[in-house]
């Protein structure tokens, strides 16, 4: 029994900030797939408050993969195939040129610049179709993977572009983001794992993540196909325009403390 819980608990992780991290995961599961958008962000900040800095990152990495891998398959129905075909390969090449140029852009440059493409996005006028399409799809892929790499609030963006792509649908949007951040997220493990993080460590913790999250990702499904299309695009913009918001916050905070 011991050796069980050695295994699900990480190293000085107690039992209650276990428990805690557990039932975020099925929240934010739930949240995502109910609203589309907000609980990826929402975990990230849970486990900022709960275990080391080290650990944050890949362990949200890791669950978030399992998440959306999890979302996918069950509103696999739904995914709109031929996005993903050029989303794909988007994928790998903003990874690889992330690999190759290592650039340092200031942080509050890169959120400032991901918030207002967000804004425009929910607010703005509707993105030509063309843009939408095969080479809009893989651009789009390899800007917001290329982005990944220097600050991780890329998600609210691949939310909205895929949103307008798929015209508000909701069934549609939610599956296709889903599919889409799987293949965003898979190429990070890889990256921690090469950087010397230990995944065994957490994985006992993880895999019960992601189990929760799959009750999470049933409840909020339910809630979901319950809803219409309207009312899914208005909260989808209104929570995907908070998350906006509270990037420039991060900007600016981090814009006059350099400074």
């Amino acid at each position: 029994m011991d050796a069980i819980l050695a295994w699900l608990l990480p190293a000085d992780l107690p039992l209650w900030a276990a428990l805690v991290l557990i039932a975020s995961a099925c929240l934010t599961s739930a949240m995502t797939a109910a609203l589309g958008i907000g609980g990826g962000v929402l975990l990230l900040a849970i486990l900022s408050m709960l275990l080391p800095a080290a650990a944050v990152i890949p362990l949200h990495g890791l669950v978030q993969l399992g998440s959306n891998a999890n979302r996918a398959i069950l509103t696999a129905r739904y995914i709109r195939w031929p996005a993903l075909y050029w989303f794909a390969p988007g994928v790998v090449l903003g990874a690889l040129l992330a690999s190759v140029l290592l650039i340092e852009l200031p942080s509050w440059l890169l959120q400032l610049s991901i918030a207002g493409f967000i804004l425009v996005l929910c607010w703005g006028p509707p993105v030509p179709q063309v843009a939408t399409r095969a080479l809009g799809t893989f651009l789009a892929a390899t800007f917001t993977t290329f982005l990944s790499h220097f600050v991780g609030a890329t998600g609210p963006l691949v939310a909205a572009f895929i949103k307008q792509q798929q015209q508000g649908q909701r069934q549609a949007t939610v599956a296709t983001f889903a599919a889409a951040m799987t293949l965003q997220h898979a190429p990070k493990i890889l990256v921690y794992s090469v950087a010397g993080f230990v995944f065994y460590e957490w994985l006992g913790l993880a895999l019960l993540m992601i189990l929760a999250g799959v009750v999470g990702t049933k409840l909020g499904l339910k809630v979901l196909y319950a809803s219409s299309d309207q009312r899914f695009a208005l909260v989808f913009n209104v929570l995907l325009t908070l998350l906006a918001l509270r990037l420039i916050w991060q900007a600016l905070g981090a814009y006059f403390s350099a400074g």
